[in-house]
């Protein structure tokens, strides 16, 4: 009988049975002059007990303006130290933390606080191209639920902390007893590829041992310091930065408010950082710096690379360039905390490169054919699902929605294709929906994106599926070069030929300097399909 895609793993660690203000007290008992939480941009640092007093102050404060457990407080903001204060503070009471992502307009705006139904949210007054006041005072008279807003760096956010003076410690310890570790304290809007984002809803539980895990996986202590130039809005910064630090007294460096690759890595020098997060993008961004040899990142030994499969040859730069020989790679999805799968310390760069790694502690994974639902066997490719304690509640007041992905055996599937080989090891092939179906041929952009990668003048390349009256859909690549070179359709096409399958050769070439990209450093192929189908049809018409 042949060996089945299904994978577990247990832990001689126990999960933890708390809330997450329950094991911030357990860490500040233990490292209370430890450096916590460090802003950069904000020239803002606070060791534990500092911290955990700022968080405790503010969890007064909102209690005193009238936050009760239960309620939906919207965080509107990019990185800054005020934003990971809230993520606690509200912790504590019980409140549930609805990450908004900062680049939403008014439209992404109004509908999240209407199915959340926020009724307080804090914000900076504007940030860049967003005026955030004047786009809530634009949705205020459509958003009943919606209470006050308290904006950052002015008087409101004084205003507020004063009040917490008025709550007696008798009156936090009653609002705190109320909280259970298995309710719900997070929303957060997916980036929805189709019709309305979806409110993933996660718990004490599910986020809390998610970047307990993660952070042992990475090996952290006391002494870890941490640069997260990834966003907090997304579980990437809040859960694998902020959980995993908090959980074993490591320290978070905010090194800007979005991500800035001089401003990173000059925050990895300064602060001694152990310790550095990103997407491929963000690493291949701070190694193509002219000046990148000038900074001093010896401190460094390890990080998360996660959102996307990492090219062969950045991850050795990142190893010996970058001094992160103890680098992982994880996978996971909002909906799951977010890592299922992470690579272990040491795993050889085959495995770290073409692989996700092995299924976190206390879950479980295994690859199913998506008809069927049966489990496929070893090497075989399917749809990853993961079941266990780091599957999301549901989505928030949409049961319908909840019940599509996760099925009667709570087991969530991602979407995703995956193969597994005979060690646990997972390979993400694509997307279900990402697949490219040519005149009947099943292509995977992934196959044709690693093979143009070997091309000396590419960067970066993105390949997607654009439709067509002959053939259902033919092959666009978006091509970034790297600075100074320049490189022509036909040099491509030469490359092409012979090399990969005539029908996997892209039609349609695409010379950028950028990609469509997510908050959190996703490439959005929705919007490159959106732009590429305009441009098309103006070059047929």
């Amino acid at each position: 009988m042949k060996r089945l895609s299904y994978t577990t793993i247990n832990s001689t660690a126990p999960l933890l049975g708390e809330t997450i203000g329950e094991n911030l007290r357990k860490t500040v008992e233990k490292y209370p002059n430890n450096d916590a939480l460090i802003s950069v941009h904000q020239n803002y640092r606070a060791t534990y007990k500092q911290f955990y007093q700022e968080v405790i102050h503010l969890a007064k404060s909102l209690l005193a303006d009238g936050v009760q457990f239960g309620d939906r407080v919207g965080i509107w903001s990019p990185n800054r130290y005020e934003w990971t204060l809230v993520q606690y503070a509200t912790a504590e009471i019980g409140a549930i933390l609805v990450n908004l992502n900062p680049a939403y307009r008014v439209h992404e705006l109004k509908f999240a606080i209407n199915q959340s139904e926020i009724s307080y949210v804090i914000c900076p007054v504007k940030y860049k191209t967003s005026a955030y006041k004047k786009m809530l005072e634009e949705v205020d008279e459509n958003c009943i639920s919606l209470k006050k807003a308290v904006y950052l760096d002015t008087a409101d956010w004084e205003n507020l902390l004063k009040k917490g003076h008025t709550i007696s410690d008798a009156q936090l310890e009653e609002a705190i007893a109320k909280t259970d570790f298995d309710q719900a304290i997070n929303i957060q809007y997916t980036s929805g590829t189709t019709g309305f984002p979806k409110g993933v809803t996660l718990s004490h539980h599910n986020v809390l041992n998610n970047g307990y895990f993660i952070a042992r996986r990475l090996e952290y202590t006391d002494a870890d310091r941490v640069c997260i130039p990834v966003p907090f809005y997304h579980c990437f910064g809040m859960v694998i930065g902020n959980l995993a630090c908090t959980s074993h007294g490591a320290c978070m460096v905010i090194p800007n408010d979005s991500f800035n690759a001089e401003k990173t890595l000059s925050a990895v020098e300064k602060e001694k950082c152990t310790s550095l997060y990103g997407v491929p993008t963000m690493f291949i961004a701070e190694l193509s710096l002219d000046n990148f040899k000038d900074y001093n990142l010896s401190s460094l030994r390890t990080g998360v690379m996660a959102g996307a499969t990492c090219p062969e040859e950045i991850m050795k730069r990142v190893q010996s360039e970058m001094n992160m020989k103890d680098v992982t790679v994880c996978y996971g999805m909002t909906e799951t905390s977010p890592v299922s799968l992470q690579t272990k310390i040491g795993a050889p760069l085959k495995k770290q490169v073409a692989t996700v790694g092995t299924v976190m502690e206390h879950l479980e994974v295994k690859i199913i054919d998506p008809e069927t639902g049966k489990t496929l066997p070893i090497g075989k490719e399917g749809e990853l699902c993961t079941r266990g304690y780091s599957v999301m509640l549901g989505y928030w007041n949409n049961p319908e929605t909840t019940q599509q992905v996760i099925d009667a055996s709570r087991w969530m599937h991602s979407g995703d294709l995956a193969v597994m080989d005979a060690e646990g090891y997972v390979s993400i092939s694509g997307r279900i929906k990402d697949l490219i179906i040519r005149g009947g041929e099943n292509i995977s952009p992934k196959s044709i994106e690693e093979f143009l990668y070997t091309h000396p003048k590419i960067l970066d390349i993105q390949v997607i599926g654009v439709p067509s009256e002959k053939y259902g859909e033919e092959i666009m690549a978006w091509i970034k070069l790297h600075q100074n070179v320049q490189c022509t359709e036909a040099e491509l096409l030469a490359f092409c030929k012979n090399q990969i399958a005539h029908y996997a050769v892209p039609k349609y070439w695409k010379f950028v300097n950028d990609f469509p990209m997510t908050v959190s450093g996703k490439i959005r192929k929705v919007e490159m399909r959106e732009i590429a189908i305009k441009e098309i049809v103006t070059i047929n018409s």
